[in-house]
């Protein structure tokens, strides 16, 4: 009979001096898989955390509570990709290297010494044929599976999947499957952390189901499928119709725009909001995109899909001004070529961009205020380091009440749900009236109620007729319905891309 490997006896969790997670009571056993669930705020990544042993969480024990070496305890989260990626940027050198092009540290070097025994799970994670490339020229789904694979040549006895397979396609969703089938085979304990265990293919040994910071479910599968109607959040009726509504009934969309640079307050908008002809894009010699043509004209809105590493974020990055090679290319932005003159700030001002990693940023403040985060959308920054104007603050609270959430109006972020977070984070590119809102994966993270909520409100936005939207997603039920033109970028084909409509 196994026998327990992590135990919670009456136990609270505080992290970052906040307790999350009141008097749990719970065994995992050794070798068993399981399934860590519950909606959005829980307090599963504080669970995670925990049993991970991070320094900035501490355990109350009020019984006793039983956990593995931390050495042999392995974390793969987004929260551990996005450290990553803002590491290998701190230690960017290219703007001392010749050509402007560091790779900075490969993934080879990351995973270190490697042994013929161990290249099996490099083959599994599907990783071989980008050891050499930096980390920072990776996709997310990529750098992901890089770190699951650094975590598995470290041969740990616990491993915690945070959200595992969000943000992957089909063939990466799989191999994480297999992944998961061999750890079970080697008897290693698995800790799978879901807000929709719904997209979960493969059988658990045990669920866990936390609400408000307690564990309202302990017990085997069987028993949680037989229950877990019960467990579902409500979603109001009819909350699309509601913001729709409010939306489309404005007459004096002044009260939406408070703010626009005065360089171009006086330009009329371009019926051409992105042109690109004939585009390629390379790093370390490997072309990720090759000959695109491609142009999104005002209220066309497009889907964007494409397998994990097929260059989307490269194409997102050439549109923002994050990507250098957009001037070695025929980049046309709002009617204007890139590289004539124009700067950062002037692009960014016509743009709205939504993605997971702005949401983390935003995290890491800590303890900062709603109106902030949201007034901050008008400067462009992360954070808000300028004074506002009154108009500002009366679109800020007009937004909030079209979307339904004017109570959180004097709220702390850090105090929100985490899709409460998230609808911030859209409201916060929507509300200086974008042309084009971009949005990488917005539902990422995300339980079904405030899935629902944003995909909801980000089809209410587009039905205005006054911003384009321009979305990312490997998930189908995620395509809304006004989305009627599909870019698809198809690696190792020519040519290697397919404009379709639907």
């Amino acid at each position: 009979m196994n026998t327990p490997i992590i135990s919670f006896n009456s136990c609270s969790i505080t992290m970052h001096d906040k307790t999350v997670l009141h008097s749990i009571s719970f065994s995992i056993l050794r070798g068993d898989i399981c399934l860590i669930t519950g909606i959005n705020g829980a307090g599963k990544t504080t669970l995670a955390s925990g049993i991970a042993q991070h320094k900035n969480v501490t355990i109350t024990p009020d019984k006793s509570f039983l956990l593995p070496d931390p050495g042999k305890v392995r974390l793969v989260s987004f929260e551990s990709a996005n450290d990553l990626i803002e590491e290998e940027r701190k230690n960017d050198d290219s703007d001392f290297t010749e050509g402007g092009i560091h790779p900075g540290r490969t993934v080879r070097k990351l995973l270190g010494e490697t042994t013929s025994d161990s290249r099996h799970w490099i083959e599994h994670c599907g990783i071989e044929s980008i050891l050499d490339r930096g980390l920072k020229y990776l996709s997310t789904g990529e750098i992901r599976r890089s770190l699951l694979c650094q975590a598995l040549l470290q041969d740990p006895d616990v491993i915690i999947l945070d959200e595992p397979f969000e943000g992957l396609d089909t063939e990466s969703r799989l191999r994480l499957e297999t992944i998961i089938k061999l750890l079970r085979k080697k008897g290693h304990t698995i800790c799978l952390v879901m807000d929709r265990p719904e997209v979960l293919q493969i059988s658990v040994d045990h669920v866990l189901v936390l609400q408000n910071g307690t564990v309202i479910f302990n017990g085997a599968e069987t028993e949680y499928h037989q229950r877990k109607d019960s467990f579902k959040p409500r979603i109001p009726e009819n909350t699309d119709k509601v913001i729709t509504g409010q939306l489309l009934a404005l007459d004096d969309w002044s009260i939406l725009q408070a703010h626009n640079p005065d360089n171009l307050e006086s330009e009329t908008e371009p019926e051409t909001l992105v042109s690109m002809n004939k585009v390629c894009v390379e790093w370390s010699g490997n072309r990720i995109i090759d000959n695109l043509s491609w142009t999104i004209r005002s209220g066309e809105h497009w889907l964007l899909r494409g397998p994990n590493g097929s260059g989307k974020t490269s194409l997102l990055e050439l549109i923002t001004g994050d990507n250098p090679q957009v001037f070695r290319n025929d980049v046309f932005l709002f009617g204007n070529k890139r590289g004539s003159g124009e700067t950062v700030w002037e692009i960014k001002a016509r743009l709205g961009i939504v993605s997971y990693r702005l949401h983390q940023e935003y995290r890491l403040l800590g303890s900062i205020p709603v109106e902030e985060v949201l007034l901050s959308g008008f400067y462009d920054s992360i954070g808000l380091y300028d004074s506002v104007k009154q108009t500002e603050r009366d679109v800020v609270k007009t937004w909030l009440s079209l979307a339904r959430m004017d109570h959180l109006y004097h709220a702390n972020f850090m105090d929100l749900s985490y899709g409460e977070q998230r609808a911030i984070v859209i409201l916060r590119a929507v509300l200086k009236g974008p042309l084009l809102l971009i949005l990488d994966e917005p539902c990422h993270s995300l339980d079904s109620l405030h899935r629902t909520f944003i995909l909801n409100l980000l089809q209410s936005i587009a039905q205005t007729g006054k911003t384009t939207l321009l979305h990312v997603t490997h998930d189908p039920t995620e395509v809304l319905p006004c989305e009627h033109n599909i870019l698809e970028l198809r690696p190792g084909e020519q040519p290697m891309y397919r404009i379709m409509n639907r």
